[in-house]
């Protein structure tokens, strides 16, 4: 199968385009963002990268190539996971420029699929990206990031820069990156419309109910109008004051138990799977 097979998109104006793997039909399949910019374009997660989504780039007309006379040829094309999970990190091996939170960067540097939660069904992937593939043989590879990022930093497109913030809970190494100039978030993992995951190996809820009261204050301040997440659909700023509150008022003892026993099981079934996938 083609990588323009695999992939589609749409524009959402302004530069940025919402890319998906259309025959990954699962709810970990994750939003792919291409932000572009006019010194630097960015990619903001990759999906499994079971096809070359900087094939597909190209290919249809999202990404100049290296042979148009078009200065967007020579604008560098920057790779940035909001987080190492499986779903979000698998195509990172496809990209020479690749950006993680340092918290995650070694993680990703041994190609850790403890850490990546790696969990991938045949039933998932209703199209076989190539004859005879099966979920088993698959495995996040490991990536040298080229560069690692810190709360703060900010990532230059020239026309519009990205502010990095580490929001740790869901993953250790968790990021938003805010343009705020456009009062646009996009969010990774650290919030979706949908149930917010505490219980994965390096899950912490506590570090949840501190990012979460950062995003309160991103609102409050009005510094937020649009959430591009990492999963299902965009929203805006009512839904993430309320997706972030709700997330804070549950986070109680009872809580902190059921999901302590989430947690152990969930890093059992990875440590089993990981151990058979690589043996």
């Amino acid at each position: 199968m083609s990588a323009l097979e695999w992939y589609a998109h749409k524009s959402l104006g302004d530069g940025i385009f919402w890319i998906q793997e259309r025959f990954y039909e699962s709810g970990n399949r994750a939003n792919i963002w291409l932000v572009r910019g006019s010194e630097q374009d960015v990619v903001i997660d990759t999906g499994l990268g079971l096809r070359s989504l900087p094939e597909y780039l190209y290919s249809s007309g999202l990404l100049q190539d290296g042979g148009a006379k078009e200065d967007a040829a020579c604008r560098p094309l920057l790779a940035v996971a909001t987080h190492v999970h499986f779903d979000h990190s698998g195509g990172l091996y496809q990209f020479d420029r690749v950006a993680v939170h340092h918290a995650e960067a070694e993680a990703l540097a041994r190609g850790d699929n403890f850490e990546t939660v790696t969990w991938l069904s045949d039933s998932e992937v209703v199209r076989a990206p190539s004859p005879g593939w099966r979920a088993r043989q698959f495995r996040v590879q490991a990536v040298q990031p080229t560069l690692i990022l810190q709360d703060g930093d900010v990532i230059n497109l020239g026309d519009r820069q990205l502010t990095v913030m580490h929001m740790p809970g869901h993953s250790r190494g968790s990021i938003c990156l805010h343009d705020k100039d456009r009062k646009i978030l996009f969010s990774g993992d650290v919030v979706y419309d949908g149930s917010l995951i505490d219980w994965l190996p390096y899950s912490r809820i506590s570090d949840y109910v501190g990012t979460c009261e950062r995003l309160i204050e991103l609102v409050d301040r009005g510094l937020v109008e649009k959430v591009l997440p990492g999963h299902f659909n965009t929203f805006g700023a009512e839904r993430l004051f309320r997706l972030a509150s709700n997330y804070i008022s549950k986070a109680g003892i009872c809580h902190k138990v059921s999901t302590f026993a989430m947690r152990s099981l969930a890093s059992l079934a990875l440590r089993v799977t990981n151990s058979r996938t690589s043996a």
